[in-house]
């Protein structure tokens, strides 16, 4: 079948009318969604920051790692133990500060999922 063929053959055609926007009043514009009324929340985003120091971000960033498995079930400690026999070398700092015990041993995800 050539190119011109094929116009006659698919006949539909778009509207020309369509839908438009209603032009609303800048009071009708604001949201009505229960979560934004009085609140600074950005839509589509968890806030997961907490209060937290440079040695919970490093554990942060050891849960998110997906290089070293799942984290979901087990502490850090033994997240970083099963790493460490399996030969994922995880950094010898974190099991130092996971030992220490001055640091939160659940993981990020703990209680959230």
């Amino acid at each position: 079948m050539a190119s011109s063929d094929m116009k006659g053959f698919f006949r539909q055609q778009k509207k020309k009318s369509g839908i438009s926007k209603p032009n609303l009043s800048k009071k009708s514009q604001k949201s009505k969604h229960p979560a934004s009324h009085g609140s600074d929340v950005s839509h589509g985003s968890l806030d997961l920051q907490d209060e937290y120091d440079d040695k919970e971000e490093v554990l942060r960033q050891f849960d998110m790692n997906m290089a070293y498995g799942p984290c979901l079930g087990m502490t850090r400690l033994d997240r970083w133990k099963r790493a460490n026999a399996l030969g994922l070398n995880p950094p010898r700092e974190l099991e130092t500060m996971l030992r220490a015990g001055k640091v939160n041993s659940d993981c990020l995800w703990d209680g959230r999922v």
